[in-house]
C-alpha cells in the first residue's frame, strides 16, 4: 500500500508499483512537462507538499493563481477521493501546509524586492532589451557609480545617473570609452517602459533576504513561499529575470554542503520556455552553470513547462527526476517535443514511450526518477496521486488570513528609501547653482578651535552613536561582493563582478 508516512522519500503515485521520489536525490533537479490541462499542477503540487513535509522549505511560482490553495485544508469529494481509491491511497487525508504569499507588486502578498546594484547592468540589460551599444552604455554608468561610491537602490536613482552620465558623456568617454547621449535616451525610454509595467514596485529596499525563503514552521514543516505571478506573466522578461535573479542569488549565498539527506531548498520555475526565449547562448551558458553547481549547495531545481524542446539540451541534461504528462503530436514541431521527451527516459520493454505519450489521460504521466545508486529508473505508466491540500484558488479573506499571520510581514511591508545615487546627485546639483555665502569677518572674541586629537575619531557627546544602517545592504560594492566576502570595498570590490550572473561580458 502506498504511504506519505516514508520520511525518506516523496510519494508520486501507483504505476505497476508505488512511484516515490528518493529525498537524498531531490537536489539533483526535475523537470514537469505536459500540454494545457494534463495534471502538471496538480503534479507540482504534489511535490511540493512532499518536500514541505518533509521539512524543506520551497519556493514556486503561481502562475494561473491556483497553488495558492497548499494553504488551505483539501476537501474529500470528487475527483480526488476517487483518484486515491484507484490507486489504493489509503493515508490521504485533508491537509494544510504553511505558506507564505509574495508580490512583486505587493497586492497579493508581502513585496519582493532587489536594489539596481544587486540585479547589475547585464541583467537589467536583459529586461530591458538592449542591444550590445545600450547594453555598453548602461556597463559605463554602473561603473561611474561604483567609482563615485553612488547607491543604486531603485529606478529614480538609476534615472539620476544616466541624467549625470549624459551631462559629462564628453568627460567620461575618454575614461570609459564612448556615451552616445542617444544610448542613454534609449535606456531611458526602456526604464520608462519597464516602470508601467509595474517594475518600479520590484526595485528598492527592504531587500528579499534568500533566508526568508527557507523557513520551517512551528510543526517542523517546510514553509511554502508563494509568488503571485499571474499579473507578472503580462511582463515576461521581468518574472524570468527575477526568479533567475533568486537562482543566482541562492548560488552566491549558500555555502557547500555535498548531497545531504534531503534538500535545504526546492526551487519550482514555472512557464520555464520564459527563461530561454530569444537568450542569447552566453546567458544559456550561465543558466546551465548555475543549475549544476547549486545542487551541491543543497538547491534542488525543478523546471515546468509544456515541452522538453523548450529547455536546452545542456539545461535538460542536468535534470534528472523526469515527469512527463500527455503531449498532442499535431505539428511537426509536437512531434519533435514527443521523441524528444521519448529519448530522455530509460526505455521500458513492456511499451514504445513516444506511443505512450499521446495516450496518457488527464492525471497520468511518465515517472522516472533517480534510484539507489544515482541510476534512473525505467520509466513508468503512473496515476500521480492527489494533493492532500486545495487544488484551487483561495478566497481574498483566506490569502489575507495567511499575510496577516506571516512572520516576515513587518520586515517587508515598509518602503525603506534611504540616501542613494537620486539624492547625493540632488545635492550636488543645488549646490552648483546655490549663491555662495556671504563672508563673515572673524569675530575678536572667537577662540581658535583647539587641535583634533590624534586617535580613534569621537562623536560629539550629544549626537550620541553613529547611526545604524537601515538595511544590510550596505553598498553598491558589497551587494557585487556577496559570494566572496560581505565587507569587502574598494578598488578590488570594484573591479569584481556582481554574482555569478554578473561575471558575463559582452554576449548577453
Amino acid at each position: 500500500m502506498p504511504s506519505l508516512l516514508l520520511d525518506d522519500r516523496i510519494f508520486m503515485g501507483v504505476s505497476t508499483r508505488p512511484e516515490y521520489l528518493l529525498l537524498k536525490y531531490g537536489n539533483r533537479h526535475g523537470l514537469i512537462t505536459g500540454a494545457t490541462g494534463t495534471g502538471k499542477t496538480v503534479t507540482l503540487q504534489g511535490l511540493a507538499e512532499g518536500f514541505s513535509r518533509a521539512g524543506v522549505p520551497v519556493f514556486v511560482a503561481d502562475v494561473k493563481g491556483d497553488l495558492a490553495g497548499i494553504s488551505q485544508p483539501g476537501t474529500p469529494e470528487g475527483w480526488i477521493v476517487k483518484r486515491a481509491r484507484e490507486i489504493g491511497f489509503d493515508d490521504w487525508a485533508n491537509d494544510r501546509f504553511p505558506a507564505i504569499f509574495w508580490d512583486l507588486f505587493g497586492k497579493q502578498g508581502h513585496p519582493v524586492r532587489a536594489t539596481i546594484s544587486e540585479l547589475g547592468p547585464l541583467l537589467l540589460s536583459r529586461i530591458l532589451d538592449l542591444n550590445d551599444t545600450q547594453e555598453g552604455v548602461l556597463n559605463v554608468a554602473f561603473r561611474f557609480a561604483d567609482d563615485n561610491g553612488l547607491l543604486l537602490l531603485d529606478l529614480k536613482d538609476l534615472r539620476a545617473l544616466l541624467v549625470e552620465v549624459e551631462k559629462r558623456s564628453s568627460e567620461l568617454s575618454a575614461t570609459y570609452g564612448n556615451v552616445a547621449t542617444a544610448s542613454i535616451g534609449a535606456v531611458q525610454r526602456a526604464l520608462l517602459v519597464l516602470e508601467q509595467q509595474g517594475a518600479a514596485n520590484f526595485f528598492g529596499e527592504k531587500a528579499l533576504e534568500i533566508a526568508d525563503l527557507m523557513r520551517t514552521g512551528t510543526d517542523g514543516r517546510g514553509v511554502v513561499s508563494i509568488l503571485a505571478a499571474d499579473q507578472l506573466m503580462r511582463a515576461p522578461r521581468l518574472y524570468a529575470t527575477f526568479l533567475l535573479w533568486m537562482l543566482s542569488e541562492l548560488f552566491e549565498q549558500l555555502p557547500e554542503i555535498g548531497d545531504p539527506a534531503k534538500p535545504r531548498l526546492v526551487f519550482f520555475f514555472d512557464e520555464a520556455h520564459l527563461l530561454f526565449d530569444d537568450a542569447p547562448r552566453a546567458l544559456v551558458d550561465k543558466v546551465e552553470q548555475v543549475v549544476k553547481l547549486v545542487r551541491s549547495k543543497g538547491v534542488g531545481v525543478y523546471f515546468c513547462t509544456q515541452n522538453p524542446i523548450d529547455i536546452p539540451d545542456r539545461v535538460l541534461s542536468q535534470l534528472s527526476n523526469r515527469v512527463q504528462h500527455a503531449l498532442r503530436a499535431y505539428t511537426p514541431r509536437d512531434q519533435k517535443a514527443v521523441k524528444v521527451a521519448a529519448d530522455t527516459f530509460r526505455a521500458n520493454p513492456a511499451f514504445s514511450t513516444a506511443e505512450i505519450i499521446t495516450q496518457l489521460g488527464i492525471g497520468e504521466a511518465l515517472v522516472s526518477v533517480l534510484e539507489d545508486g544515482g541510476v534512473p529508473s525505467i520509466v513508468n505508466r503512473t496515476l500521480i496521486r492527489p494533493p492532500s491540500a486545495r487544488v484551487g484558488v483561495v478566497t481574498p479573506e483566506e490569502r489575507q488570513a495567511v499575510i496577516d499571520a506571516s512572520p516576515v510581514g513587518i520586515q517587508y511591508n515598509q518602503v525603506i528609501d534611504r540616501e542613494s545615487a537620486f539624492e547625493v546627485l540632488q545635492k550636488k546639483a543645488a549646490a552648483k547653482t546655490a549663491p555662495p555665502a556671504p563672508q563673515q569677518p572673524p569675530s575678536p572674541q572667537s577662540q581658535p578651535e583647539p587641535a583634533p586629537r590624534s586617535g580613534p575619531p569621537r562623536y560629539r557627546q550629544d549626537a550620541g552613536p553613529p547611526p545604524a544602517r537601515r538595511s544590510n545592504r550596505e553598498s553598491v560594492t558589497e551587494a557585487a561582493m556577496k559570494s566572496l566576502a560581505r565587507n569587502v570595498s574598494g578598488q578590488l570590490g570594484r573591479a569584481l563582478v556582481r554574482g555569478i550572473l554578473g561575471s558575463l561580458s559582452k554576449g548577453f
